[in-house]
């Protein structure tokens, strides 16, 4: 099985960024936690991160033809107001996941809304780090 992990914008300073929301574990911290399962469980998973909405909507599409049989995305501000990555994500005919490190439904009001979880099987938010792991364990049942 090959499973795609996506990261948006501001993913990458885990560990640096406001980390009374998101932890003091770093994004290699992550990585290395997805690299794990992803042996564990005999699967490839391959991880992309961009702080730019046009290179993830170019990484979603590719998926559609590497062999890609399921996404965990985690949009960042992007689940908010971008529906071109919602358009990506309905245009690939796989599973998906949107995930979220802390619980968006206790915060902002803007971050309540998400224009990604219409088209995702399932929304995973709250868990901190562990909701990736969630987010995967779910593909796999599939």
């Amino acid at each position: 099985m090959k499973l795609l992990v996506i990261n948006g914008p501001n993913l990458n300073f885990l560990g640096i960024r406001e980390k009374k929301i998101y932890g003091t574990a770093d994004y290699s911290a992550l990585l290395e936690m997805i690299d794990q399962k992803g042996r564990e469980e005999g699967i490839e998973i391959d991880v992309f991160q961009s702080n730019h909405e046009g290179a993830i909507i170019d990484r979603i599409q590719e998926a559609y033809f590497d062999g890609t049989q399921g996404i965990v995305i985690n949009p960042g501000a992007y689940t908010h107001y971008s529906y071109a990555i919602r358009d990506a994500l309905a245009g690939v005919d796989m599973p998906k996941v949107e995930i979220h490190i802390s619980d968006i439904t206790a915060r902002e009001e803007f971050r309540k809304i998400s224009v990604i979880s219409e088209v995702c099987q399932k929304q995973i938010y709250g868990q901190g780090l562990q909701g990736y792991l969630t987010a995967i364990d779910f593909l796999l049942a599939k």
